[in-house]
């Protein structure tokens, strides 16, 4: 059984969907757990229940917003890739540090593909577990927003955030 729980940030509600054990399987800028669900690996899926134990996800949430930029580090987090660069480009997006944005040309480079711009960018787009793999930190080329699925206003207000706390 999933659960979900979803709080109220200053850059609008957001829901997490943790597995029993914990891990973050979905999480966005939504009230609209099933739209989250449909981001769900179909092997990762199953039944979900409202509960606000999530475990360390929404304790690691207050956190962050409350100023430890840090507290999302450590959360467990599941999600299948459709790859060996995926998973690579994944696990690097972690490593992005808050303040220090990348481009998508830089997240390229770092996840060891430098010419793979747009597997970078999909690797963005595939991210089914947002704040806690901070896609937000990855910025277009000339420096400019790009995109983010959960809107232009949260993930500026998650840069302004990070860079002012």
């Amino acid at each position: 059984m999933l659960r979900h729980s979803t709080m109220d940030t200053p850059a609008g509600p957001f829901t997490v969907i943790v597995s029993r054990e914990g891990a973050v399987r979905a999480s966005g800028f939504t009230t609209d757990v099933a739209e989250l669900m449909r981001l769900v690996h179909p092997t990762l899926a199953g039944p979900v229940a409202e509960d606000d134990d999530v475990g360390p996800a929404r304790t690691a949430v207050r956190d962050y917003l409350g100023g430890d930029l840090a507290a999302l580090d450590a959360v467990p987090v599941e999600q299948v890739t459709g790859g060996a660069f995926m998973s690579r480009a994944w696990d690097v997006m972690r490593e992005i540090k808050p303040g220090a944005p990348v481009t998508y040309t830089q997240y390229a480079e770092l996840a060891g593909r430098p010419a793979a711009v747009r597997a970078a960018a999909a690797a963005c787009a595939r991210n089914a577990v947002a704040l806690f793999l901070p896609c937000h930190r990855v910025l277009r080329t000339d420096g400019s927003l790009g995109g983010y699925r959960w809107g232009l206003p949260v993930k500026s207000w998650l840069l302004e955030h990070e860079r002012f706390v």
